[in-house]
């Protein structure tokens, strides 16, 4: 993952959160989502990702299905019914942090 710690908490709501609007991805494609959308800043390393993903699905979180493409074989993932309601759960505790720590640090919010 990027070298910045504070990102080691939001992993898990990462994958989420990009479960949530992506249905099913698999591995490689979820580290490049996260390079896509922030423009690189934010590198996912498999190192990160899959001890992550393998939590998340031993929690009844994500459930994964195989599918052979290429003629290689990719295990996706994607968002059990619990792992649904977590998603909300958690987005909402990272809301209420950020706001906690734009009050602390009197950061002004992006516009």
């Amino acid at each position: 993952m990027s070298t910045n710690p504070l990102l080691k908490g939001t992993l898990q709501t990462i994958i989420l959160k990009l479960l949530e609007d992506n249905a099913e991805m698999y591995g490689y494609e979820i580290t490049q989502k996260v390079k896509e959308v922030t423009a690189g800043e934010i590198m996912l390393t498999e190192g990160a990702l899959y001890p992550a993903l393998h939590k998340l699905e031993a929690d009844g979180m994500l459930e994964t299905f195989t599918q052979v493409v290429d003629n290689r074989v990719r295990k996706y993932y994607r968002l059990t019914e619990e792992g649904g309601r977590e998603v909300i759960t958690k987005l909402e505790e990272a809301r209420s942090f950020i706001d906690q720590l734009q009050a602390l640090l009197n950061l002004k919010p992006a516009v």
